[in-house]
Formats: C-alpha cells, sequence, structure tokens
C-alpha cells in the first residue's frame, strides 16, 4: 500500500437523510424484501482507506448505482473510485463486499463492481473483485483484514 496519499485534496458532498424505519419494517411477521437503500445503509459509512471520510461523504458509493434482485438473491453495487488511478480502489471493493457478506443472508449473490469508465484498471479489479478465491485468500491475509475491519468498523460520533 502506498504511504502518500494520493488524492490529497478530495471533493467532500453531504450525506443524504437518515432513512426512516416504518412499521411493517421492524414487524417481523411481514415479509419485507431487501431494496437498494437498504444496502446503501448498509455501505454509507464505510471508512476510507486515506481519509477520515466515508464512501458516501467522497461519494464513492450511491444509492443510484445499487441494484437489488430479490427474486434472484443478488445484490450488485457500482462504486466509484475519486481518482482514475487510485491504489485503493481493490480495498475499497474488498470493504464493500466483505461487509454485505457479513450483514445480508447467505442466499444473496453479492457483486461489487467499479463503475464503468471511471478507473483505469477497471477490469482487473472487477476479476479480482468477482474470485471468490482471491476474496477469501485476502481475508486470509492478517494486515488486509485488519485494514479491512477498520474501514468497515462504525466510528463514534464527535463527543460520544
Amino acid at each position: 500500500m502506498p504511504t502518500e496519499i494520493e488524492n490529497l485534496n478530495p471533493n467532500v458532498y453531504s450525506k443524504c437523510k437518515e432513512r426512516l424505519i416504518t412499521k411493517e419494517e421492524i414487524d417481523e411477521s411481514i415479509a419485507d424484501p431487501f431494496d437498494k437503500r437498504e444496502i446503501f445503509d448498509l455501505i454509507r459509512n464505510i471508512n476510507d482507506p486515506e481519509h477520515p471520510l466515508t464512501l458516501e461523504e467522497l461519494r464513492v458509493v450511491e444509492e443510484d448505482l445499487i441494484k437489488v434482485h430479490n427474486d434472484y438473491g443478488e445484490v450488485f453495487v457500482n462504486f466509484t473510485p475519486t481518482i482514475p488511478h487510485c491504489s485503493m480502489a481493490t480495498l475499497i471493493g474488498l470493504s464493500i463486499r466483505v461487509k454485505l457478506l457479513r450483514s445480508l443472508p447467505p442466499r444473496f449473490k453479492v457483486t461489487v463492481e467499479i463503475t464503468p469508465g471511471t478507473h483505469a484498471s477497471e477490469n482487473a479489479v472487477n476479476k479480482q473483485l468477482a474470485d471468490k478465491e482471491r476474496v477469501a485468500a485476502a481475508m486470509e491475509n492478517k494486515h488486509l483484514a485488519e485494514v479491512i475491519n477498520q474501514c468497515i468498523a462504525l466510528k463514534k460520533a464527535h463527543g460520544a
């Protein structure tokens, strides 16, 4: 991993409002399919590996770049690195994938890819992220697993 920050001054965007939870969503007796907002809520607060910002604040993840097919058990997430040569793209994609695999029921197939046309090595990164054996091997690497766990850990709010 590089020791110097590649994108020293990234654009920072405001966060969207919290989603209101309905009675139906809380009621366990009512079937409630996953939607793209629920998936977004799971990944929006993942921490960027280079900045003290979330992927939502950097607009790396956006609700409009998520697709959910409950009938087929599929979740598809596109993410957009902040710069076209971002060396952290694979780490960010792994963080998104691991967070979703840990959070969703096992019936879901999770696909995480770079938004087309936004990264110089998108095909190579997408290939790595789609390879279950490579993802499993990455999580067996103690240092890499620790970095991913730090990215997906919820940070405490200031003053908390």
